[in-house]
């Protein structure tokens, strides 16, 4: 196929979610997976040596086009979008889920020490979140883990990529203290 690179650009300008190598496969009908890679990789190139507004960003197991973050402002205006708001309850029943998955409720409001029901329903309406299924327990209870939309909501290639422990106690560390 010539013209590979227009045509893949252009399904990125108007996917909503990351493209998948699979995904792009099965629009263009084509089995070279190695030829579809590289032409990703060389309009990742191409975006950056020419510092684009925006970047080709590896995240949820596929590829996006992204706003670059010095210039996120203005889309913003633009969009007139305000990031969603996560209350500290939602990021610390996500933060438990993202790092102990597949996990039940119980296991999650064991950790966070209060009833997390109405937090569980808000991640997954927002899809945040999503079942697994169900718990060969009594009861049966339902199973979670992340999901796709979480990946992309903060940026990570996959789980792999969450922060460490470490990571986590060195940005504590280096943090201004408002000790004053």
């Amino acid at each position: 196929m010539d013209n590979l690179k227009p045509i893949i650009e252009s399904l990125l300008f108007v996917s909503d979610e990351p493209l998948t190598i699979d995904k792009i496969k099965a629009v263009l009908e084509v089995e070279d997976r190695k030829a579809i890679r590289e032409v990703l990789e060389n309009l990742a190139r191409e975006y950056d040596d020419q510092h684009r507004a925006f970047f080709l960003s590896e995240v949820a197991g596929g590829y996006q086009l992204r706003t670059r973050p010095e210039y996120g402002e203005w889309a913003r205006k633009l969009k007139q979008a305000k990031p969603p708001r996560v209350s500290r309850a939602a990021l610390e029943t996500l933060a438990i889920i993202a790092y102990k998955q597949p996990v039940i409720r119980s296991d999650i409001e064991h950790l966070r020490g209060v009833d997390c029901g109405g937090v569980l329903h808000m991640l997954l309406e927002r899809g945040l979140i999503r079942t697994l299924g169900r718990k060969d327990i009594p009861g049966r209870p339902l199973i979670y883990g992340t999901s796709r939309r979480f990946l992309e909501m903060f940026d990570l290639k996959d789980l792999n990529n969450l922060p460490t422990l470490k990571d986590i106690q060195e940005l504590g560390e280096s943090w201004p203290n408002d000790s004053t």
